[in-house]
């Protein structure tokens, strides 16, 4: 069977290349080493070489993030496999979401990357539909949630957003009052309005929910 393998660490591409020609597969690897290497330039070298499975790292070093190769490739008739060192749920789910048939953690051994292709060789599927079920949905509702928490960042005044945003650099309350030749009282008062907007208890969670939305205050 063919493979392609897609990977910005060389040795560990290198390696499952290796274990998987002794297996008696024909594996070819995408070069994007050229500084002009982009993810158009890695896919169109995929596809000319496309085997039957694409193992494909998720952080592709200066050309990005190798989930945007999913949906093409799968489209192409490829069976991907995303390969990650994130543990977060809410990637899986975005991979099988864009086609991937598994998520492989890199902690992984080398024989079960062998045991994918067996399976791939044979029509087997990879993921049962239960995991790939509970990966969709752990991601449909990180991005339901992130929606919600956007909404309600829509409902701050600018100078809540411009408090929120000093917040999220690590000011203080003082800190933002002697910036914005305020008074502390009044830089409470802001926060105090803004969890209320936002829904959440404390600093911290408005401060990390921003980040989790990756929100930034308007420019003035």
């Amino acid at each position: 069977m063919r493979i392609t393998i897609i990977g910005h660490h060389t040795l560990l591409a290198d390696s499952i290349a290796v274990t998987l020609e002794r297996e008696g597969h024909l594996v070819a690897t995408v070069d994007f080493s050229h500084p002009q290497s982009s993810l158009a330039t890695a896919l169109a070298a995929a596809l000319r070489s496309m085997g039957r499975l694409v193992l494909l790292e998720h952080d592709l070093g200066h050309i990005g993030n190798g989930m945007r190769l999913i949906a093409p490739l799968t489209t192409a008739g490829a069976t991907v496999v995303l390969i990650t060192e994130s543990r977060n749920q809410v990637h899986w789910g975005e991979a099988i979401q864009q086609g991937a048939k598994d998520v492989l953690h890199k902690s992984r051994s080398l024989k079960d990357v062998v045991t994918i292709a067996q399976r791939v060789r044979d029509g087997l599927p990879l993921m049962s539909r239960d995991e790939r079920a509970t990966l969709v949905h752990t991601a449909v509702t990180d991005r339901e949630e992130a929606r919600t928490f956007r909404a309600r960042l829509d409902r701050l005044t600018e100078p809540e957003m411009a408090v929120l945003g000093a917040l999220m650099k690590g000011a203080s309350a003082l800190d933002i009052a002697r910036t914005r030749l305020t008074t502390k009282e009044t830089v409470r008062s802001q926060i105090k309005s803004i969890l209320a907007k936002l829904e959440v208890t404390s600093q911290l969670a408005a401060v990390g929910a921003a980040h989790r939305v990756a929100w930034e205050p308007p420019l003035r």
